[in-house]
């Protein structure tokens, strides 16, 4: 029993030095922090994002940071029910200045996602190789009330609960179009920074499905809140 009562002291005392010392971490690696708007694409960010899907208010909170911060904006349309409910919505209407091919409803983690990633990545990586702003991005849809692939018996999609927007390009303040279905295997700058976005949406979404998993997503990014990094 002493034995026992010394490893049980022992573990205590490596969690709370664990736990003083996670303090002077990098961001994105303090599993014990607040989530940051700023906090990098880690497995410890993705987790806190998944986490606030059981924390509403929790969530609404960094989303109004985040419009406080320009980053988004949004409208609340409140609950809805039927055969595939939402609890506590979030219509997003834009990410700052990089505008929308139209409004779309998303859970909440899914849109702070979104914002994190257009801040962090695709907004800045136009600027770093195309010289110009992110201006819009066009897109699919995310809300839609089906099972997976349309199939009429199986499991529900995550679009079934607005966890997951599909985007099938994007437009630079130029003009410039990027296309997924047409670009993304280009050996240019567009090629380029399509495989970019995609890649470091894995670090912000549960799951990243491509042009490259399989035929139904040839001309768009599928970027949703299930799983954990996984990128196909």
């Amino acid at each position: 029993m002493g034995r026992i009562i010394r490893a049980g002291a022992v573990l205590l005392a490596l969690l709370a030095l664990f736990f003083w010392l996670s303090r002077y971490f990098p961001p994105g690696y303090r599993p014990f922090a607040a989530l940051k708007l700023n906090d990098p694409p880690t497995l410890i960010t993705r987790i806190k994002l998944r986490l606030l899907a059981g924390d509403p208010a929790a969530c609404m909170r960094i989303i109004n940071q985040a419009r406080e911060a320009g980053m988004i904006a949004f409208s609340l349309p409140g609950d809805s029910r039927g055969e595939c409910p939402l609890v506590a919505p979030v219509r997003v209407r834009n990410f700052g200045a990089v505008r929308l091919s139209s409004s779309f409803l998303a859970s909440c983690p899914l849109a702070l996602s979104s914002a994190m990633w257009v801040a962090q990545v695709a907004a800045p990586q136009a600027q770093q190789q195309f010289g110009v702003g992110l201006a819009r991005i066009d897109h699919l849809g995310s809300y839609a009330c089906r099972n997976v692939y349309h199939r009429p018996v199986g499991r529900r999609s995550e679009h079934a609960t607005a966890e997951a927007l599909d985007i099938a390009g994007f437009r630079l303040a130029n003009g410039r179009r990027l296309r997924v279905l047409n670009d993304w295997a280009s050996s240019d700058a567009s090629g380029r920074y399509l495989r970019t976005l995609f890649q470091e949406g894995c670090g912000f979404f549960g799951s990243a499905l491509g042009p490259e998993y399989n035929a139904a997503h040839a001309n768009h990014f599928h970027l949703g809140m299930r799983g954990y990094g996984v990128c196909r």
